[in-house]
């Protein structure tokens, strides 16, 4: 108790600080010097204009969120906030089940202000509120109340403090001085506490919106899902509910992750024999790409993309089929390969390496322009020849069988399928080397986006730029190099009808793009339609906004977020430089890879989860069935290395405040019936009457129960104060005895009360031959009734009669 108090008594901080400053200099007994002076002053000031830090969190320490349905209790935080309607529900029955225990004690039930405070559990800023962000205090069990709400409250509602919280401390504390009980529930920050929390702009302007920093920049957090992978260049998912994750290795590794983030012992495939890469830093060869067949649950099938080297001298890309094992949902088929195609590389670098299925069900390839620098081959280049496989998107039908001795067969509508200087394979062209390429899975509610293909193709010299694919399209290069012209020979030819790419940036942000996704998930609703992305050279982080009525695409810069920001546990605020890659798990939750040192044998790749810490989705809405996985060998569990924002040890000394129900003593189930005060029989009358609150099913939480529940209570109690003033129990006659209808046994709250009800049985002349009924008005009954008979006990009651 003494820490508790001692804590709430002492708070920390810049101001704390500043008071200890000038209590050393006032027990020091010396005048300050100027500069001192200058100094407190300052920091006074600043103090004084630093404005309150957003960051709301929730008692489960997690983001604030929008509730799905409408609260019906606490309705200021139906927009925004810590309570679904399950919580507020929860929170109005302990409500009404106070407000009962007040009435039957006869106090005030200070309905507005105990509605406010247990409401507090709801408000964005619920940690803040019951100091749960900081973990060397423990968790309040009353909300921070400012002083000037307190001392009203403690003046009105004292006495409600027993009924919500079981803390000795705050107990004893509200029969002493209000100064004492508010020293104890006030806040170090006055911008947090109730109800100043709702009234500072600072807290409040944009409360639910991704974080900005001053310069526009998104603060976006993360956390750590994989680690001591060697280059890890892919991730994708299998699309088959197992919800499996599989990480590709530039050695040609491919491992399995499970949900629990364990990786299995044996990798799913190993074609670290035939890979062809070396350990040079920003060797681009190796194993490059994989795509899961979208039937992949029912036929086993996928593609992956690699660099080989053939008798030594020759190196080619690589594109093959290959199977699920029959026997192990977890291993490759290894005698599974068949090769699709092979394009021969004329030099070591832009090697592609992307390959995708779009909705239309055909296998996409995205190839690089075959090397070296300004794509130097032929007239044109790779690039501009529509008769190279080079520089193109490719697009082919793997599951039409075999057609003019390929592998494969051509989709009818590809565009230059009847251009016999064209490959029919080719879907676009003009492209430098596309590094990671994605599907837009499209708004989860209007489906507006869905099935466009976006891509990062690294620039030259000067810029790195994003696009859009569509059929038939030429992407420029080696004519332009983003939005500037690159070979002004071709640049200026009229023929080129480029499609100019959606963003482009300078080599003063960064010097290799790589693609991203566009964000669908479920977790974090503020990124839904941004386009994320990233620079593998500066490791800087990038995101696009569509402005959906005139199509362009506007720069939104991401960062991480600060301390404060990222204060939620297990959360980071940093990553590796190299941003190798951009994944997407089968929920659409956004991932992306890094690594410190890119080498394809180097064990610094790391993979991370994007995660907004401003808002969450309501709990339950993104909870995911996966299917079950056999696991045949062993599991490693998942070891994270990062270092967290909050440290993972540190936990509130206590869990949030227990929610526990508060129901009145039931009365005494026997058929004696004692007399009643006033006061005992209004808790009689409330207790008969009062309804318990309850939803019982989802239907009727959607209506407007409690207020229904409030109306029949109303009711119910008009009819009974106009039968107890036709029939007051004060007003006793010989003619007209006191009717009772099934009045269960009401215990004396006391001796003195016992007493007076006794003396007022003896003082009645009539009350021996006078009888209670159980229905009619007639003062003549048979004689067959039993009589009332006072005992002897302190606690006198009746025996009822029936006809």
């Amino acid at each position: 108790m003494t820490s508790e108090l001692d804590a709430a008594l002492h708070p920390s901080g810049d101001g704390c600080a500043l008071l200890r400053t000038m209590e050393r200099l006032r027990s020091s007994k010396r005048t300050p010097s100027l500069l001192e002076f200058i100094l407190i002053w300052s920091m006074m000031f600043l103090l004084r204009v630093q404005p309150a830090l957003s960051h709301p969190q929730c008692l489960d320490f997690e983001p604030p969120f929008k509730p799905p349905w409408h609260l019906e209790f606490c309705r200021q935080y139906e927009e925004f906030g810590c309570c679904d309607q399950e919580t507020d529900n929860k929170i109005a029955e302990r409500y009404w089940d106070i407000t009962e225990l007040l009435e039957a004690a006869g106090q005030e039930l200070c309905e507005d202000m105990l509605k406010e405070v247990m409401c507090q559990e709801c408000s964005p800023y619920a940690a803040h509120l019951y100091d749960a962000e900081d973990p060397y205090t423990p968790v309040r069990e009353l909300p921070g109340l400012c002083f000037a709400y307190c001392s009203e409250f403690h003046v009105k509602c004292h006495y409600v403090v027993k009924y919500l919280t079981r803390n000795q401390l705050l107990q004893d504390a509200t029969v002493r001085d209000t100064n004492t009980f508010c020293s104890i529930v006030d806040l170090s920050d006055p911008d947090y506490c109730y109800p100043n929390v709702l009234k500072s702009p600072d807290l409040n302007s944009n409360l639910g919106r991704v974080v900005e920093d001053p310069r526009g920049c998104l603060q976006l957090c993360l956390t750590e899902v994989a680690n001591n992978l060697r280059n890890p260049v892919l991730m994708l998912h299998s699309g088959d509910d197992t919800h499996r994750m599989f990480i590709a290795e530039q050695m040609g590794f491919v491992w399995i992750y499970l949900r629990d983030r364990s990786r299995l012992e044996q990798p799913f495939l190993d074609l670290s024999g035939e890979v062809m890469t070396t350990p040079w830093l920003g060797d681009e060869r190796g194993f490059l790409g994989m795509a899961f067949h979208p039937k992949y649950r029912d036929n086993g099938r996928f593609f992956i993309y690699y660099s080989i080297q053939v008798n030594s001298k020759v190196e080619k890309i690589r594109i093959s089929e290959m199977k699920v094992s029959a026997y192990d949902m977890n291993m490759a088929d290894p005698h599974s390969e068949r090769v699709i195609l092979e394009i021969e590389e004329p030099a070591a670098n832009h090697n592609g390496g992307q390959l995708l299925f779009g909705l239309d069900g055909y296998l996409y390839i995205f190839t690089g322009d075959g090397g070296k620098a300004g794509d130097p081959f032929g007239k044109y280049g790779n690039a501009q020849n529509k008769s190279a496989l080079l520089g193109k998107v490719l697009r082919i039908d793997v599951d039409g069988g075999y057609s003019g001795g390929k592998n494969y067969r051509i989709p009818h509508d590809n565009p230059f399928i009847k251009d016999p200087d064209a490959r029919p394979e080719v879907f676009a062209y003009g492209v430098r080397n596309m590094w990671r390429c994605s599907v837009d899975r499209g708004d989860p509610v209007s489906g507006y986006g869905r099935g466009r293909i976006f891509c990062g193709d690294v620039g030259q010299n000067r810029y790195e730029e994003i696009d859009i694919i569509v059929k038939g399209g030429n992407y420029g290069w080696r004519a332009k190099e983003g939005f500037e012209c690159y070979d002004m020979k071709l640049c200026h030819n009229s023929s080129l009808n480029d499609i100019l790419p959606i963003f482009a940036y300078s080599h003063h942000v960064g010097k290799s793009v790589t693609g991203g996704y566009v964000y669908r998930g479920c977790e974090s609703p503020n990124l839904n339609g941004l386009y994320i992305f990233g620079d593998f050279m500066s490791g800087r982080i990038m995101a696009l906004e569509e402005d959906k009525t005139t199509g362009t695409w506007r720069e939104r810069s991401v960062c991480m977020g600060d301390k404060r920001t990222c204060s939620f546990p297990g959360l980071i605020n940093h990553h590796h430089k190299f941003i190798i890659s951009f994944a997407e798990d089968e929920a659409g939750e956004l991932y992306f890879m890094a690594t410190s040192y890119p080498s394809a044998t180097s064990p610094f790749g790391t993979v991370f989860k994007f995660m907004d810490p401003s808002r969450r989705a309501p709990p339950g809405k993104c909870k995911q069935k996966p299917l079950p996985v056999k696991v045949r060998g062993k599991k490693f569990p998942f070891v994270p290395k990062e270092l967290t924002v909050l440290d993972t040890n540190e936990k509130p000394t206590r869990p949030p405040p227990r929610k526990f129900k508060l129901t009145p003593k039931p009365p005494a189930t026997n058929n004696k019936v004692k007399p009643v005060t006033a006061t005992a029989g209004k808790a009689l009358a409330s207790t008969a009457t009062k309804q318990k609150w309850k939803l019982n099913n989802k239907e009727a939480k959607k209506k407007n129960v409690p207020k229904q529940w409030k109306k029949d209570k109303m009711l119910k109690k008009q009819r009974l104060k106009k039968q107890m003033k036709e029939n007051p129990l004060s007003k006793k006659s010989k003619d007209q005895p006191k009717l009772v209808k099934n009045v269960k046994e009401v215990k004396p709250k006391s001796n003195q009360t016992a007493t007076e009800n006794l003396n007022a049985l003896k003082s009645s002349n009539s009350l021996k031959n006078n009888k209670i009924h159980t229905k009619g008005k007639t003062p003549h009954m048979k004689a067959a009734q039993k009589q009332m008979r006072p005992k002897t006990n302190a606690g006198k009651s009746a025996k009822s009669a029936t006809p």
